[in-house]
């Protein structure tokens, strides 16, 4: 059986180690269910713990809603932006970044209007008194542009479909980063995101711009923007992001570093603050709060001079707008409702605070040490403990997953995603406990088909509900054993045809058999008309001598009403005696591989048997060793018979017979007057045993003892012992 319990433990070890090699599949593949799942957590981590921004450094120009009723609808002509753009500059600013692009000439500008109005209405207008510089609006941002820390927006396009139709008339000036390779490292322009196409500002604006950056963010598959690209690849060439130009202006001092692997990006460093970013230079964002978490001034507050110098001084400010007309709304994982304007100034606060949220590329290491760890400790705890004693230690490792990865996050704004070694948990565990449930109901069928014809009903019940305490294996336990026999069985089937035997038999076995299940007794075999049976296996049964006893005392009741059916039906009736005796011996499953048989072997077994051999002898119906009166105390009346060594034993065994206390409540004198006798027989007193003997069989019960011990007397008075112990030696089983 020590094979089936390793067979057994080796089948949830496969389980646990399939389900382990699931999850880290699953956590290497990143799946898009897995990958939603964890867009989720870490929306829910960035929920809970983000903190307000950190640098003072970035603020919003917000074109609003105040500031389109007051200054007028979008698109502003382009004089009044320069008018912005100066405005700022005079606020001293340290960059002024622009969420918006300026790709089409200003048809407001006066000499624009002029234009049109010729090549449609065929009229010449002429201005007077405007001078030179306000008639063409986009000349004069131009010359404006150039004498500010002024970044400008363009977008990249990276589908292919979606750059058809477009003409790149693009001036963009591109960076040159400081590249950092590890051996085998693939190029830069490989391992950054590829444009195929940009929508630009006017060649006029952006050779007039001391730089430009790109506006250029795709959301997840949920809609939600959580990272952004800060470096773009476009025709060989290197640009940086509007919040990465607009650092670049600010701190002209500062050089951006991309250090690369095998793999891709590993980090870009922009002086002194490292950016963990994924394999193509993508930072996850660190959101500081909903919409309006930074500083907002007003762009018509700029116009009109009404804001305070002390809160633009030295500062980034991003030109964008807050306006839901103007439809820049970038859904966070904050705030559906994100300006997206606000994206570039929280890049700007991640990357001078060194907050970014960090996810390296090693970072997956963590989340499959974690699978692997926990696959195997839930495995390993399953094979050996109940799975719901396991379910509240598996429910507080689950959240001590959560919460620790939700710890690395706050204080170390480091994401390692729960996800899969919490779904390693819970599937290891549901699908092990699965098994688990399968292979008991397996073994209560076993056991039911197995023990129903031998074992009581309450027996089973107890091993269906605890299969642990049904042992099957060998072992050494102490059993109360019991021997019934028909006597003379062999002349009453020479009586009788053979169907009447049969059907004789089974009248006489089938109450018996239910005797000893209904008294928590096991049926061990049927040996002709022999019966037997043994208590305490396999599984414990409490008092199981006193057990053994009343089953053997109510067999025989059972048998004296059948008897009267026997009578009518077949003309005969029967005797059976019962042995008892209560030892240690060795019980299991016996025979070979194949064929086997659930029993007991040992001396004890066999001394059960001579006992049982006695009763014809002594024409008693119960006799029962020493060992069962011992166990049962008062609870029956035991009655000492003889001291004998049965055959082939050498050590002497006394024997008794039991009884009802209220059974034989008559014949206490009998039973006084018969211990009286058998101490002058130990003592060699054979003539006084005698005499007590006779006196003995006048009360017209149990004349085969009496006649026996008369007999016995006689013999040893003719030819007494020279030496006597009392203890008389059989020779027949």
């Amino acid at each position: 059986m020590n094979h089936k319990i390793a067979k057994g433990q080796w089948t949830i070890a496969i389980a646990g180690s399939v389900t382990t090699l699931l999850a880290l599949f699953l956590c290497v593949t990143h799946f898009p269910l897995g990958r939603h799942i964890d867009h989720i957590i870490y929306d829910q981590f960035l929920q809970k713990n983000h903190t307000p921004p950190v640098t003072r450094v970035p603020l919003i120009i917000d074109i609003d809603e105040r500031s389109l009723r007051e200054a007028g609808q979008w698109p502003w002509p382009r004089y009044q932006v320069a008018f912005l753009l100066k405005t700022l500059q005079q606020y001293e600013v340290a960059a002024v970044a622009t969420d918006i692009i300026f790709a089409e000439p200003d048809m407001s500008s006066p000499i624009n209007i002029q234009r049109n109005i010729k090549n449609i209405l065929g009229v010449d207008i002429k201005f007077s008194g405007l001078p030179d510089s306000l008639k063409d609006n986009d000349k004069l941002l131009a010359s404006n542009l150039k004498t500010g820390p002024f970044i400008l927006g363009f977008d990249f396009i990276t589908n292919p479909d979606q750059a058809k139709g477009i003409d790149a008339n693009c001036e963009l000036t591109p960076i040159n980063p400081t590249i950092i390779s590890s051996p085998g490292a693939i190029p830069v322009h490989e391992a950054l995101p590829q444009a195929v196409s940009a929508i630009c500002p006017l060649p006029l604006y952006s050779s007039n711009a001391p730089g430009a950056g790109f506006i250029t963010i795709a959301a997840d598959e949920d809609a939600i923007y959580r990272r952004v690209p800060l470096l773009f690849s476009w025709e060989e060439n290197v640009y940086p992001s509007l919040a990465l130009a607009a650092l670049r202006q600010a701190f002209p001092e500062q050089n951006v570093v991309v250090k690369l692997n095998e793999r891709g990006v590993q980090s870009i460093r922009f002086g002194n603050s490292v950016i963990p970013t994924d394999r193509q230079g993508k930072m996850l964002i660190n959101y500081r709060g909903p919409s309006r978490t930074f500083d907002y001034i007003s762009a018509i507050d700029i116009l009109q001079r009404k804001a305070s110098p002390a809160d633009l001084k030295g500062r980034i400010a991003f030109i964008g707008t807050s306006a839901a007309g103007l439809k820049d709304i970038r859904p966070t994982s904050l705030d559906p409702g994100f300006p997206g304007v606000e994206v570039h100034a929280t890049i700007v606060d991640n990357i001078l605070s060194g907050q970014p949220v960090r996810q390296p590329e090693w970072a997956i290491l963590i989340e499959l040490s974690a699978v692997v760890i926990t696959g195997a400790a839930i495995t390993i705890l399953l094979m050996w403990t109940n799975a719901l004693w396991l379910s509240v230690p598996a429910v507080i490792l689950s959240l001590g997953i959560w919460f620790g990865s939700s710890a690395l996050f706050t204080h170390f704004h480091f994401f390692a995603s729960p996800l899969y070694p919490i779904f390693t948990l819970v599937i290891t565990f549901t699908f092990i406990t699965a098994i688990k449930y399968w292979r008991e109901e397996k073994a209560k069928e076993y056991i039911h088909s197995a023990f129903s014809h031998y074992l009581a009903p309450s027996v089973i019940s107890q091993i269906m509900e605890s299969p642990d305490l049904l042992k099957l294996e060998g072992q050494e336990k102490e059993v109360s054993i019991q021997f019934s026999d028909v006597r003379d069985f062999t002349s009453i089937s020479e009586k009788l045809p053979p169907k009447q035997v049969t059907t004789l038999l089974h009248d006489y076995l089938t109450p018996m058999t239910e005797i000893i299940t209904q008294h928590n007794g096991t049926l061990d075999k049927f040996i002709g008309d022999a019966v037997m049976a043994f208590w305490n296996a396999p599984v414990d049964v409490e008092n199981h001598q006193i057990k053994s006893v009343k089953a053997a005392l109510a067999q025989q009741k059972e048998l004296a009403k059948l008897n009267n059916i026997f009578l009518e039906s077949y003309g005969i009736t029967i005797q059976a005696g019962i042995g008892l005796h209560s030892g240690l011996v060795h019980v299991g499953n016996m025979g070979t591989t194949e064929l086997f048989d659930y029993t007991l072997i040992g001396d004890n077994v066999n001394l059960a048997s001579r006992i049982e051999g006695l009763t014809k002898f002594y024409g008693l119906e119960i006799l029962v060793s020493r060992s069962i009166v011992t166990a049962c105390g008062d609870d029956f009346l035991f009655r000492f018979i003889d001291k004998v060594k049965v055959k082939g034993k050498a050590k002497p065994v006394a024997v008794y017979t039991v009884y009802e206390h209220d059974d034989v409540d008559h014949r206490i004198e009998e039973f006084n007057l018969f211990d009286k006798a058998l101490e002058s027989y130990a003592k060699g007193q054979f003539a006084e045993t005698m005499e007590l003997i006779r006196k003995l069989k006048t009360f017209g019960t149990d004349d085969v003892l009496y006649s026996l011990y008369e007999k016995r007397c006689n013999t040893l008075i003719n030819n007494p012992p020279e030496v006597w112990d009392g203890i008389y030696q059989h020779t027949k089983k």
